[in-house]
């Protein structure tokens, strides 16, 4: 039988990757959205027909994420929560987009793309936290 400490444990090394993960995808997404933001006319030239809302969004969740992978790592219990508030605004900015995209505004493919892949990795991350926290 496994005792809870095991099962803890086990899942330590699972916890520290997704930490580890949270908190590099934060660091790339600030730089990435600052580069557009606070970067060159070459820069923003690269990035195409970006959507303001969506880089500004984006940016400041960069630093959310690192602070989710802090707390994930340091097993903070509102690290669920964190991660499941990430998602939803995650859903909330992608649904935007959407509208965005309907009503003809200018913008990359790419961007769908990086809104869906936020919003799976942090709806994993969030439905992980659930099934691996301690018993109340």
């Amino acid at each position: 039988m496994t005792t809870a400490k095991t099962k803890q444990f086990r899942q330590r090394p699972l916890l520290i990757g997704i930490a580890i993960f949270a908190m590099a995808l934060g660091i790339l997404t600030v730089m990435s959205g600052g580069s557009v933001i606070f970067g060159s006319d070459q820069a923003r030239t690269l990035a195409g027909d970006i959507v303001p809302f969506v880089v500004w969004f984006n940016f400041f969740a960069g630093f959310l994420y690192v602070f989710a992978g802090l707390a994930i790592w340091l097993r903070h219990r509102w690290a669920l929560s964190l991660s499941i508030m990430i998602a939803g605004a995650t859903a909330l900015v992608a649904a935007s987009f959407g509208i965005w995209v309907l009503s003809g505004g200018a913008y990359e493919t790419r961007t769908a793309g990086a809104l869906a892949f936020r919003f799976g990795v942090w709806t994993a991350i969030a439905l992980i936290l659930l099934r691996t926290r301690p018993p109340s």
